[in-house]
């Protein structure tokens, strides 16, 4: 039987154990709820998707997850088409991600050309692994991109070299480069002179192929190499447009002055080799350094192999050389002729008309001129010319101070043949364009005025005038004649 008291007891009992109920079951389920929630890693970003062969790679992995968790490890998987792990070196370990995300950048590697699949994966705590989307990586081979070919015109019957220039999209050794020139029947007109063996790389590879001669008419002419594997493959096209041999301008039949009473009194006609009691080649005192003045805004540095005579034309080619000069720059190797310093030592004097014929070239960056010279004065420019003003001629008298910019675009263009002469009058210097004078300064250069010719091909530095094209391999300039009437 209960008691009363018993029964008390009891209800107190109940009392404090359905408090207690009230208080601890709360918690108890929120703790279940945590249990069964699952923290999520999203793969936000994953790059890159494409590679070239050879070429190593990193990757980069964005990924954030619902709710902070910590993983055993983070990296970046890739696979090919035998399945085969070929993952990004580098994974993260015990890295902790948050929603607001973390970013990953791999080790480097490379791959074989291909298409692989890639993905970004981790390992949870308990040890399983799991991998986030996947996506397409592809890798190519190395390639070679044309990125210039000349030229474009020619002279039918007159010899032509070609200048290609290539970059690789990765460095790779070709088993021939070289340039393609197909006619209209399709049939091989290459230019000789292909590179065997050839690394190429993205900076890049410049081929001048030996000359050839072409009938007119229209070709295609293009790039091409031959990979390891023995595949040709051509590059971009372009057509080779080949003229007629244009009328030049008649050479004089024989030596005559626009001056009266003038007779040859020295000429070189370049019939033969050059002769060195005429010329001197290799310097001159108008140059601070001798051989080289770069104080004057030119690259040139003297090369007597840069003259050069064949068929009545002295010709002067510049060329880049490796010789460093007191400003920094790199020297253009390139042809002067003086009269200063040789066994005859010929000098013009006042009363003198001095003419050559020249054809003028054609390349930014080229200086030619005939000028006189002596103990650091006496200068006077039978003409001065740049190709990126076509159609001018530079005419000055630094004796005078005195300077005429001759136009003319029948007359003067690049790649063209004119005549220029130059007469020293005590009293006016007169200049004349194929045998009409355009300028006379009205001042003279005195009459004990003498001095050493010089005729030369200078390269500008760039301060006034263009410098050469980084592409240009070379520049030429030819003369006809020099005469002096006296």
């Amino acid at each position: 039987m209960l008691t009363l008291t018993s029964l008390r007891a009891a209800a107190r009992a109940c009392a404090v154990a359905c408090a207690l109920a009230l208080v601890v079951a709360p918690t108890t389920a929120r703790a279940a709820t945590r249990a069964t929630q699952v923290v999520q890693v999203v793969q936000v970003g994953l790059t890159p998707t494409t590679g070239v062969a050879g070429v190593p790679l990193t990757a980069q992995l964005t990924v954030r997850s619902s709710a902070c968790t910590t993983v055993a490890a983070l990296g970046v998987g890739v696979r090919d088409a035998q399945d085969n792990n070929l993952d990004f070196p580098g994974n993260l370990t015990d890295q902790e991600i948050c929603p607001s995300g973390i970013t990953f950048t791999s080790g480097a590697r490379s791959f074989d050309a291909g298409r692989y699949r890639m993905f970004g994966f981790y390992q949870d705590q308990a040890g399983a692994w799991h991998n986030l989307a996947e996506q397409t990586l592809t890798i190519e081979a190395p390639r070679v991109v044309q990125d210039r070919l000349t030229p474009t015109t020619a002279t039918a019957d007159t010899s032509t070299t070609a200048q290609l220039t290539v970059h690789a999209t990765a460095c790779m050794t070709v088993a021939v480069l070289g340039v393609g020139v197909r006619d209209a029947d399709d049939d091989n007109l290459d230019f000789p002179g292909s590179l065997t063996d050839q690394q190429i790389c993205p900076d890049g590879v410049t081929l001048t192929t030996q000359g050839r001669t072409f009938p007119a008419g229209r070709y295609r002419m293009f790039g091409f190499y031959q990979d390891q594997a023995g595949v040709w493959h051509n590059l971009a096209e372009q057509t080779l447009t080949v003229s007629g041999t244009p009328p030049q301008p008649p050479r004089p039949p024989g030596p005559t002055s626009p001056i009266p009473g003038t007779k040859l009194a020295w000429s070189d006609e370049f019939d033969g080799p050059l002769n060195a009691e005429r010329w001197n080649n290799t310097k001159t005192n108008a140059y601070k350094y001798g051989d080289h003045n770069p104080n004057d805004d030119k690259l040139d540095r003297i090369n007597p192999a840069n003259v050069t005579v064949a068929d009545g034309v002295a010709t002067f080619t510049a060329r880049p050389g490796t010789f460093r000069l007191p400003n920094g720059r790199t020297a253009w190797e390139t042809g002067l002729l003086t009269t200063e310093g040789t066994r005859e030592h010929f000098q013009v004097r006042a009363g003198d008309y001095v003419e050559t014929r020249v054809r003028l070239p054609e390349e930014d960056g080229a200086w030619p001129a005939l000028w006189s010279w002596r103990e650091g004065d006496h200068e006077i420019d039978s003409f001065e010319y740049h190709p990126d003003n076509g159609d001018l001629l530079e005419l000055t008298s630094h004796i005078a101070t005195a300077q005429k910019y001759v136009r003319d675009r029948t007359a003067i263009k690049p790649g063209e043949w004119v005549t220029i002469g130059t007469y020293y009058g005590a009293s006016s210097t007169v200049w004349y364009l194929n045998g009409k004078p355009v300028f006379a300064d009205g001042k003279g250069v005195g009459r004990g005025f003498h001095a050493d010719l010089i005729l030369n091909l200078s390269i500008c530095s760039g301060n006034y005038h263009p410098d050469p094209d980084p592409d240009t391999t070379s520049i030429s300039f030819d003369a006809d004649y020099v005469r002096v009437f006296r």
